[in-house]
């Protein structure tokens, strides 16, 4: 018997099970499903998507062989849909063809420049920013926190531990700019690293620097001795 997928319990819906559970936790029918939307009257989008797999073999690879018109003989499946699938396989399989690039592995404060330096060390004005590390301390992740003048209100504590444990990062560092060249800790510098630092050690995640980029040098917390 037919039921919508807005019927079914919140945990077995493709997009809610997504959010819940993580991308892994899905079928390969469900996540078919979300790259469609819906289904027809008499058949949900996950029914349809498990028919279309079916006549694969239930292989991917197979599947990523047909044709938007191939797909399009699919009662239930458009243009629209048809392409959705197609270019969704073809990404999947110009992923598989690209290698990974290993990540930047931090060994000393010099590397922490070398990274960001050309992405802060010249702009006019300050940013914030972080580096996540897992415990090779290979950077898993760079974000911005913010952006204009320093101070403890512009960064987000919640902000930068919640990125730290949506990536399980084990330990961070803090980097901002010195766009006037200065290479000197100012007191807000030192109040927000002391700031983030004890936060940090609730969760069990590390501060191993705070380093301040200018377009020529760097200035490091940890090598000063004031973390």
């Amino acid at each position: 018997m037919y039921t919508p997928i807005n019927q079914w319990a919140e945990d077995d819906r493709p997009r809610e099970k997504f959010l819940l559970k993580g991308k892994s936790a899905l079928s390969d029918s469900e996540l078919l499903a979300i790259l469609i939307g819906s289904g027809s009257r008499n058949e949900s989008a996950v029914q349809l998507c498990q028919r279309i797999l079916a006549s694969a073999n239930n292989n991917l690879n197979h599947l990523g062989k047909l044709t938007a018109n191939q797909l399009m003989q699919f009662k239930g499946i458009g243009e629209a849909k048809a392409i959705t699938i197609a270019a969704a396989l073809e990404l999947g399989r110009r992923r598989r063809e690209e290698e990974t690039p290993e990540p930047d592995k931090i060994t000393s404060s010099k590397k922490v420049f070398e990274i960001m330096q050309p992405i802060i060390g010249e702009l006019p004005h300050e940013e914030f920013w972080v580096l996540y590390l897992n415990n090779s301390n290979k950077v898993i992740h760079k974000s911005q926190i913010s952006k204009g003048g320093i101070t403890g209100t512009l960064v987000d504590t919640r902000l930068v531990f919640q990125t730290a444990l949506e990536y399980y990062a084990t330990s961070v560092i803090l980097i901002h700019n010195h766009p006037s060249g200065k290479l000197q800790a100012s007191d807000a510098d030192k109040q927000i690293t002391k700031k983030l630092t004890e936060a940090g050690k609730h969760l069990d995640i590390l501060v191993l620097d705070h380093i301040i980029v200018t377009e020529k040098s760097y200035f490091s917390f940890a090598d000063e001795g004031i973390l």
